[in-house]
């Protein structure tokens, strides 16, 4: 498998932010807070970027490098800017014009995914079969209990009964299930992406303008009303993460789709956020 596929594949295992991952680690007065990430950092969607060092080798150099900055159109290329309502730190496929099959299209995806997931009601099971929990012991929204085989098999194909992620919200007795998250190569163009799942239907997300803060930056920094880096920060251009003595990186993670098959009407199934 080609170097740069790896490096695809490790940065979709990311699912909750790196700034949970980061803020987790670096509390005041912790030593870790002045210590770069070299394991694994985790996002606020559930997947893990490891061996962030710094190194060319790293997914964080990989990150930046000008062949994950090539420009898309339509018909093969990156979407322009759709930030707009979501923050400066989110971008998403824009709407595209309905072709006919779309939306029978995406209803089989919808009672494929409620099926197969069906059994996993019992988050213990999701466990049991290879899902991980991401940052169980910070409150989020949503919790991502992502596999990675299945993380690995999106690079190459899609695949409706395997999404990389589950969704669950935390209950008093443990976690309810609501949906689950599909991922796709970050290279992938408005028609691949359209080919998994109808551009006219659902609008696909990548996480975009993150400053990874320099070393010293404590939880607050990225966590909470007073944030200035990661993918909560203040902080959402070049030139200001520059002079904050940050890391910029354009881009972070692959595309990801979210997907609500218990919901009733097709805008609630296949929204950004639930």
């Amino acid at each position: 498998m080609k170097r740069a596929t790896i490096i695809g594949v490790i940065g979709i295992t990311l699912i909750a932010t790196v700034a949970l991952g980061a803020a987790k680690a670096a509390m005041p007065h912790d030593k870790s807070a002045s210590a770069p990430c070299k394991t694994t950092c985790v996002t606020h969607e559930g997947m893990s970027m490891s061996g962030m060092s710094g190194t060319d080798a790293s997914p964080m150099a990989a990150a930046t490098s000008s062949s994950d900055m090539s420009s898309m159109q339509p018909g093969g290329g990156r979407p322009p800017d759709m930030t707009a309502g979501m923050g400066p730190h989110m971008r998403l496929t824009p709407e595209m014009p309905s072709h006919p099959g779309d939306a029978d299209r995406a209803q089989k995806i919808v009672d494929a995914l409620r099926v197969w997931i069906g059994k996993y009601q019992d988050y213990r099971l999701a466990e049991q079969d290879g899902y991980v929990p991401f940052l169980p012991d910070i409150p989020q929204k949503q919790y991502h209990f992502t596999n990675m085989r299945n993380a690995w098999a999106a690079q190459a194909a899609f695949d409706p009964t395997r999404p990389t992620s589950l969704l669950y919200e935390k209950t008093a007795g443990g976690y309810k299930l609501i949906g689950a998250m599909y991922t796709a190569p970050r290279a992938d163009s408005l028609a691949d992406l359209d080919a998994r799942v109808p551009l006219s239907i659902a609008h696909w997300h990548e996480h975009v303008n993150f400053c990874k803060g320099p070393p010293g930056s404590t939880r607050d920094d990225y966590l909470g009303p007073h944030a200035r880096f990661g993918l909560e920060g203040s902080i959402s251009t070049e030139d200001a993460c520059r002079a904050a003595g940050g890391t910029f990186i354009p881009i972070i993670f692959n595309w990801m789709v979210h997907v609500y098959p218990y919901e009733r009407n097709t805008a609630d199934i296949w929204k950004v956020g639930h």
